[in-house]
């Protein structure tokens, strides 16, 4: 397929491109950038007049439910929100059921990633068997299987001793470890951030301390170790200080933030609204800002969208007892958008941070549009105004606190390695 992309504004951060330039696409990649090659006759044209064109998204954390837990999502479904969200790859942590402990489960997800053909899945593999933070997993067997890292996803590792070694057994083999900071007994009852918010509604709340006890104790051991390391989801201003540090001094460390973190606080939870129930917890309006200046200086590598549907029922009944977890990657880009509008980013920093930066985390090709790259693009107008309504999410699940918020900023077309796997005025071609 020859496909010519006319017309659009053309962000392409890494090869510092920000202006409007055709882009021309064979054999599933980028051949030439403004002027057509010799002899080169397209067989589909899209018009991208006044829209963006930039990198497909490269989402660092999302759960797709499958293999295991169907009733929440499946592979299906869950590409196919990807793909209307822009992300051309997404990143799958391993507490799925099977957990992704053994080559089996890398090749089922990868089997059917192939069979529907929306979205690029890399899965990390667990950093300890069966997530159990007992014995390390077969690291290396897990890298040959596809996986582009190891994690032992929300569940701690109390025993530091085994963290240790299986942050040594990760340094020998090269293979980058996604850590979750959060101490197992600090906030062990938590549902929310302990301060004003968990002290007015009577909630057992989790300290800032959880994540950063957690954190300490992992900074020191990537320094004794050696170990590439990148943390997930970080909540909390003395974290980002702490991780801000720790790269001043040359640590081999990178980190992400959630999109959902960057717009909500405690205050969002109200009175007991479950759709705010996460892990970490929604904080304080002084950690929302840190978080936006942990972007603005480079403390962040990532915006992610941490994205975890959930059936109805997960989300009834009393706070404490609801699952935690949005549904977010139909909202990981306008989520990120809405920093440019509130001037906390360019349009091209919010494209570096969804593209070629998580790609550097990851190890991996794509982020960028340089001739002889894969054709993973994202256009999406960046003028449109729409409101959410959960109804009209193709995820499985629904469960989103952004109900009823006006983004500006829609995905138009989605390609796949030069092929259009979304565009809007058909919802699935």
């Amino acid at each position: 397929m020859r496909l010519v992309i006319k017309n659009g504004h053309l962000i392409d951060p890494y090869n510092e491109v920000d202006a409007v330039q055709d882009l021309y696409l064979a054999d599933g990649r980028v051949v030439a950038i403004g002027n057509a090659p010799e002899d080169f006759r397209a067989e589909q044209e899209i018009n991208a007049q006044d829209q963006i064109v930039c990198p497909g998204l490269i989402d660092l954390r999302a759960r797709l439910r499958e293999p295991g837990q169907e009733r929440k999502g499946t592979i299906a479904t869950e590409t196919l929100a990807a793909a209307k969200g822009g992300i051309t790859t997404l990143c799958c942590p391993p507490d799925t059921i099977s957990v992704i402990d053994t080559p089996a489960v890398a090749d089922l997800i990868a089997h059917r990633a192939a069979q529907h053909q929306r979205t690029r899945i890399l899965p990390l593999g667990a950093l300890t068997q069966g997530l159990e933070g007992l014995q390390l997993a077969e690291m290396a067997i897990l890298r040959e299987a596809g996986c582009v890292g190891v994690s032992n996803a929300l569940v701690p590792i109390a025993n530091s001793q085994v963290m240790r070694r299986a942050m040594e057994y990760a340094a020998t083999l090269g293979i980058t470890i996604f850590l979750h900071p959060r101490d197992p007994w600090l906030g062990i009852d938590g549902c929310c951030h302990e301060g004003i918010v968990s002290a007015r509604l009577g909630l057992t709340g989790i300290p800032e301390t959880a994540e950063t006890v957690a954190l300490a104790r992992d900074l020191l051991l990537i320094e004794q170790t050696g170990v590439q390391a990148h943390f997930c989801h970080l909540s909390s201003s003395r974290a980002v200080r702490m991780v801000r540090e720790a790269r001043a001094e040359g640590l081999p460390i990178t980190a992400d933030v959630t999109a959902y973190h960057l717009h909500l606080t405690e205050h969002d939870i109200g009175e007991f609204n479950s759709q705010c129930h996460v892990i970490p917890p929604l904080r304080s309006l002084r950690d929302r800002d840190a978080l936006h200046e942990g972007l603005r200086d480079g403390t962040f590598s990532a915006i992610c969208s941490d994205h975890q549907p959930h059936e109805i029922d997960a989300k009834l009944g009393a706070f404490p007892i609801t699952e935690p977890g949005i549904s977010g990657l139909e909202t990981l880009l306008p989520l990120s958008l809405r920093l440019t509008q509130d001037d906390i980013l360019t349009f091209p920093e919010v494209i570096a941070y969804l593209t070629y930066q998580p790609a550097q985390v990851l190890g991996v090709e794509g982020g960028h549009l340089a001739p002889g790259q894969r054709a993973d693009i994202c256009i999406f107008n960046p003028h449109d105004h729409w409101v959410l309504k959960p109804e009209e999410m193709v995820s499985q699940g629904k469960n989103t606190p952004f109900e009823g918020w006006e983004f500006q900023g829609r995905v138009t077309y989605t390609l796949l390695e030069g092929r259009v796997v979304f565009a809007a005025e058909t919802q699935d071609p």
